[in-house]
């Protein structure tokens, strides 16, 4: 019985390695794309395509560069953020499949989901809510996304 499990953890690892390898080919694109060429940038690309799939960066919720008084408006903002990058893309909130939200404090939890629920009309992508302690620009919410492209229906 060990063997069996064992066996089916193997062929379960060289699946995803194949499936990694593939990926590994498939040509990128890049969305606000930076370079270490590029000089007085931040070190970091907004978004990256390889294929059906979309990584987005970590974005803040800053209105005129500044936070919110209100955290409902900064999860609102930063939520416009995320899916004004996802379109830009072709992609749709409903092709989110992974979220990650850092949080300053996590009293702020219900706020920000009170408004998160209102951009997807499927099946929510798998989430997770860390309580980060201090943000960027004093920002309660960093949000950072993986998309990818639904079959056409």
């Amino acid at each position: 019985m060990k063997l069996i499990k064992r066996s089916v953890v193997f062929v379960a690892a060289l699946a995803l390695l194949s499936v990694g390898s593939v990926s590994a080919h498939e040509e990128r694109s890049y969305f606000d794309g930076r370079s270490a060429a590029d000089e007085n940038v931040p070190p970091f690309s907004g978004a990256v395509i390889v294929g059906d799939t979309m990584y987005v960066s970590g974005s803040l919720g800053l209105i005129d560069g500044k936070v919110p008084e209100d955290p409902t408006d900064e999860a609102r903002a930063v939520m416009d953020a995320i899916k004004a990058n996802v379109e830009a893309a072709g992609f749709t909130m409903d092709d989110v499949v992974r979220v990650q939200i850092f949080c300053s404090d996590v009293a702020h939890y219900g706020a920000f989901n009170a408004v998160y629920k209102t951009y997807f009309s499927k099946e929510y992508p798998a989430r997770a809510f860390v309580g980060s302690g201090e943000l960027l620009f004093g920002a309660r919410f960093e949000v950072m996304v993986t998309a990818v492209r639904r079959p056409a229906e």
